[in-house]
This record gives C-alpha cells, structure tokens and sequence, in this order.
C-alpha cells in the first residue's frame, strides 16, 4: 500500500475548491475514487486526488460528460482525443443553435403567422443533402429543357453553398432564399427569363450574352449622365442598345425587336430576381451583387416611349 500523505474529502474540497458534495458524487462513480478508508471508515485521498479533481472539474466546465471524463481519468482515451471530440460535438451544437436563433429573428422581424414560422423552422434545418435537392430541384425547373450552353455556367453561379459555420447573416439569408425557390410565382417568373433567353440564342453557336448585360453597358453611361430616357437624348443610348441586341439575336432592328427587348427586360426587372441574388452573394460569401433595377427602369421606359407606351 502506499504510505504517502492522505486526504480527507473536507481536506480536498479545503484545497481544490470543490464542494465535499461534488467530490463525494465523482468518487462514488469511480471518477475520483478513494486511495482506502481510516479507521472510522471515513474515505482518504493521496496526493494525486487533488490534480485529478482539477482536470475532472475542468472538463465538467467545458462540458464534457460524466461517462468522456471516466474515460479520460481511466487512460482509456487521451485527454486531446476526448477534446477534439467534444468540440466537434459543440460546434454542431453551435450551428443549431445558431439555425434556432435565425429563425427566432426573422420571425420576429416579419411577424410571422405559425404556418410561416414552421416553414422558416423546417428551411433552417434542412441537412446539406436536403438543401442541395431543394436547389437542385429550383434550378431543374427553371433549365431543364432548354439546351443553351451558356446555363450550365449560369445554373453554377445561381447556386448557394451555405458553409458549415455560417454566420447569422448567412443563415438568415440562406432562409430566405430557400423561402424564394418555393414561390411558384417566382419559380414560373424565372422559367420564362430563361426561355425568352434561350429563345434569342436559338440557332446561334456559342456563349453569347444576354440582352440585359448589352443593355448594362449602353444604358448605364446615360443613366449616371442623367440623360431622361424620353428625351431625344436618349435616341443614340438605345439604337446602340437595340443594335447591338439585333446582332445578338440575328434579327433586324425594327419595331418587332424593340417589342421583343422590351417583353425580355420587363421579364428580367422582377425585384425577387434581384434579392434572390442579393441573397445568394450574401450566403456564398461574395461581393454584393450590382443592382440592374435602374438600368432596366431607364431602358425600358425609353423603349415605352418610343413605342407610345408613355
């Protein structure tokens, strides 16, 4: 037996600071056990009590459960093991915590019905598989079908990928874009963005682009030169515009093509649109994305009014 110096449990909890309840407890689990018992009967402890208490009561601070601690103190798992183990198991703890507290905001924030917040709830915790099908079934409504080689890039840049540790932000954001590729107005609205696109490819080899970028790159020049769009000014702007859009769909530029611009940027100039990319930059960490709301309003109103739509 070992002749050091012994311990009783009001002397341990006097030198650790641990409650003589605490330790009693740990010692009746095996996690702290006694070295043997005075002659009253009373437990004693050796030296070595006192560290082990320190360790026990610093996992059982980080959180670390009764049955890892046994494990530890018994040298059945390395203290860095049961570490990296109970932090893989925080961090998925942090990310649902993080989920809950997201929804819980934008509940708040919107005044959500039940119906509403249970949607919002069930979006937040949808798995990565869960959430790729949910995206994947979004885009194959919006592209299956159409054969322009120009959307497998543009499938690709229309997809989020929310990261494990996604910040508030991120989670909100992904939410609300999940909450979007429901909305059968919004998914029938992108439909026919895409087809009137594929549309203006049709028989024409290559990636080219689309009327909007051509429209970007005329129309904004005039807009931050504050050009009104039903003013003669704005004549050159757009027959550069509806030029340029001719030659993209091999088409002549005549009164049917400026009808056809049109139909295609009132398509494009839909406010989900612009926040589902707004969302997207924000859940796949990305610069903002440039707003075409006022490039499409100017165009388009210049095309009305040459048209006698006012």
């Amino acid at each position: 037996m070992d002749g050091g110096e012994r311990y009783s449990i009001g002397d341990l909890a006097r030198r650790t600071g641990v409650p003589v309840k605490t330790i009693r407890f740990w010692s009746d689990r095996g996690i702290v056990p006694a070295t043997d018992r005075g002659p009253t009967g009373h437990r004693r402890y050796g030296a070595e009590a006192a560290a082990r208490i320190d360790l026990v009561r610093t996992l059982r601070e980080l959180g670390v459960d009764l049955a890892t601690v046994r494990r530890v103190v018994a040298l059945e798992v390395t203290l860095p093991e049961a570490a990296a183990t109970h932090a893989d198991a925080l961090a998925a703890q942090i990310r649902v915590l993080r989920s809950r507290r997201a929804v819980l905001t934008m509940i708040a924030r919107r005044g959500s019905t039940p119906a509403q917040a249970d949607l919002l709830r069930r979006l937040a915790g949808l798995a990565e598989r869960e959430r790729r099908r949910l995206v994947d079934e979004f885009l194959d409504a919006t592209f299956t079908g159409l054969t322009d080689p120009g959307f497998v890039g543009v499938r690709r840049s229309l997809t989020p990928e929310l990261p494990a540790d996604a910040d508030d932000a991120r989670l909100e954001a992904w939410v609300e874009l999940a909450e979007l590729t429901l909305d059968p107005g919004f998914r029938a609205a992108l439909r026919r963005l895409a087809e009137l696109h594929a549309a203006d490819r049709g028989g024409i080899e290559g990636v080219r682009r689309d009327a909007v970028a051509v429209v970007r790159e005329e129309a904004a020049p005039a807009l931050a030169a504050g050009v009104d769009p039903a003013s003669p000014r704005a004549d050159a702007t757009l027959d550069r515009a509806t030029a340029r859009y001719a030659r993209l769909c091999g088409r002549p530029d005549d009164a049917d093509l400026r009808q056809r611009l049109l139909d295609r940027l009132e398509a494009a100039h839909d406010p989900r649109r612009e926040r589902y990319e707004h969302l997207l930059s924000v859940v796949n960490g990305w610069p903002p994305a440039e707003s075409l709301a006022p490039v499409l309003d100017w165009t388009i109103r210049a095309l009305r009014a040459r048209a006698g739509g006012g």
